[in-house]
């Protein structure tokens, strides 16, 4: 896979397939400067070369990956929105709505966060 429409592509479920083209769409749209890149088989948005999130796919969720730094930061947001968070990823279940507000709020955090980073994680 080298790109997000590769990526989409291996997803059978349509509505789930959709779901994923709204939301990377979305990001697309908000933060044009953002970089989508395919990484370790994950779409990948990035800045300036610095990781930003990443997402995967699983049976029963799509997975929200901004580093563990930014799940921490964002917690109490993340439990008001009824997802499940561990230390590196936010469970989103298919069925669940997509907060828009708060996955736009942990992006804008990273890009300001690793404005001077220079190396793809955080250090």
């Amino acid at each position: 896979m080298e790109t997000i429409a590769d990526f989409l592509a291996t997803i059978e479920d349509e509505a789930k397939r959709e779901r994923l083209v709204y939301l990377f769409d979305h990001i697309k749209t908000t933060f044009p400067t953002l970089e989508s890149t395919i990484k370790w088989n994950q779409p990948m948005f990035i800045d300036h070369g610095t990781f930003i999130i990443a997402f995967s796919v699983s049976k029963q969720h799509m997975a929200i990956a901004p580093e563990a730094v930014t799940i921490n930061a964002f917690s109490n947001q993340i439990q008001e929105a009824g997802y499940q968070a561990a230390k590196e990823i936010v469970r989103v279940k298919w069925k669940e709505p997509l907060d828009l507000q708060l996955i736009d709020a942990m992006i804008r955090y990273n890009i300001a966060e690793k404005k001077d980073t220079t190396s793809f994680w955080r250090k």
